[in-house]
């Protein structure tokens, strides 16, 4: 088995994937910065650079916009502003991405959460002239909440203050400052000019006082943990299998996606939210069978014993499990446009499984411009970010946000038309803070109350 180890390691890092996101203040030049990036790494076709220089042109401009590569909606092309998430798909010959440009307007706080959810790499941007305001710590603070693990300070427009190390020095200590306090483990700080293509993807001749890495070369180095033994493993059971065939009479496996670590053949396990123990005895990938296998894989598991198992329960090492619960403290962030309020039925769902809960209570609201709480709003408007607690009907076994971010997050759902209403990161907020008081409720939940 150790060999199958290293040559499925072999393989993850041959095929690393770094998924990032970047946000910054309206006209920071952001979506420049992302177009930059795709133009200058050759990752544009020819037809949509064609495409920019003809816009570009019909507006009077006579260098192409290379904003209008991320910048699709007519909305956004009108106001000059991100609105929507944008997913931009490109490689280099040392690595591939996922880029998901996001919003940085309050009004699109949701978006940008979305967009980060599952970033390993936040780039946020700042325009030299106008130093940290509070979009960025904004920005920042949404960064902490998900638990990126590395963020990029882009201090762009630096040809507009005559490329003073300065300017850029000060920004970047004030940055960090802030961000270290809030539980961010890495912060690069890079002096850049979108427009001109300084420090993006080729070095800056303008610059020679700064010696660090590029954009695209901090992208293509910054590590991206696939340790297998790092993580908690999990194992959301989304279906099982029984064929029940004269060729597989008594076959019955369960197949999902590994949220997290390493399975083995031969491992003891815990099934959640039973408590029932068994052994691994096989795993079947891509019809065959593997001695170990790892997320983000797609396998199906075989049990040594036959276990009432069904889709939401939970697989995980027995000396690893997570603890189940019925009482749920979590941050979240309200994206529905109907509010969320204490004493309302929803439903949670957490990996595969969908409980029904009630909202306990809501003991603060977080605004992100100074980090301060307002206890008892009473309810989560658009865009709202706060504390809640939820009684789930069905115990679950949740991993706090921080250790977890696939098994520490969940979605509350309107039960009556499925709308999503919130995402929510089970456990503190950030990295530095402390747990929020919880108060007593005696909330009417007229049938509800588990």
């Amino acid at each position: 088995m150790s060999t199958s180890t290293e040559q499925l390691s072999e393989q993850l890092a041959a095929t690393t994937l770094l998924r990032f996101a970047t946000a910054g203040s309206v006209d920071d030049g952001k979506s420049t910065l992302v177009g930059r990036l795709l133009h200058d790494s050759k990752s544009v076709l020819a037809d949509q650079l064609e495409a920019v220089e003809h816009a570009s042109r019909s507006r009077g401009q006579e260098a192409p916009d290379l904003a209008l590569l991320t910048d699709g909606l007519r909305a956004e092309r009108e106001q000059g502003i991100t609105i929507d998430v944008a997913y931009r798909y490109f490689a280099t010959p040392r690595r591939r991405f996922i880029l998901a440009d996001t919003p940085g307007h309050v009004q699109y706080t949701r978006n940008m959460v979305t967009g980060a959810s599952t970033a390993e790499l936040a780039v946020v941007l700042v325009d030299a002239r106008n130093g940290v305001v509070e979009q960025t710590r904004r920005h920042a603070a949404v960064a902490a909440l998900l638990r990126v693990p590395h963020v990029v300070l882009a201090v762009n427009k630096m040809d507009l203050v005559d490329y003073r190390e300065p300017v850029f020095a000060a920004i970047a200590e004030e940055f960090t400052t802030y961000a270290s306090e809030l539980g961010v483990p890495e912060i690069t700080a890079i002096p850049i000019s979108a427009l001109a293509g300084d420090n993006v993807v080729e070095p800056s001749a303008n610059m020679d006082w700064y010696g660090g890495p590029t954009v695209l070369e901090h992208l293509e180095t910054v590590p991206v943990s696939h340790d297998l033994t790092a993580c908690h493993a999990r194992f959301p059971v989304q279906y099982v299998i029984r064929p029940q065939t004269a060729e597989h009479p008594d076959y019955r496996g369960y197949a999902g996606q590994i949220a997290a670590g390493a399975f083995r053949v031969g491992e003891r396990i815990t099934v959640l939210p039973s408590g029932k123990t068994s052994t691994i005895a096989g795993i079947d990938a891509l019809g065959e069978s593997v001695d170990i296998a790892w997320a983000p894989q797609s396998v199906t598991i075989r049990l040594a014993d036959d276990i009432d198992i069904s889709r939401g329960d939970l697989l995980a090492p027995t000396g690893d499990a997570p603890a189940t619960t019925q009482d749920i403290e979590a941050t979240v962030c309200h994206v529905a446009d109907q509010a969320l309020s204490v004493g309302q039925r929803v439903l949670l769902k957490h990996t595969t499984r969908t409980v029904k809960a009630i909202v306990k209570e809501i003991p603060s609201r977080l605004t992100l411009d100074d980090l301060s709480q307002h206890p008892n709003p009473g309810q989560l408007v658009a865009n709202d970010i706060g504390r809640v607690v939820v009684r789930t009907a069905e115990p679950l076994a949740l991993d706090a946000y921080a250790d977890s971010r696939r098994t520490g997050s969940f979605l509350l759902i309107d039960p009556a038309d499925g709308t999503t209403l919130a995402a929510g990161m089970a456990g503190d907020s950030f990295a530095t803070a402390k747990a929020v008081a919880v108060v007593e409720t005696t909330e009417d939940t007229e049938g509800w109350d588990f």
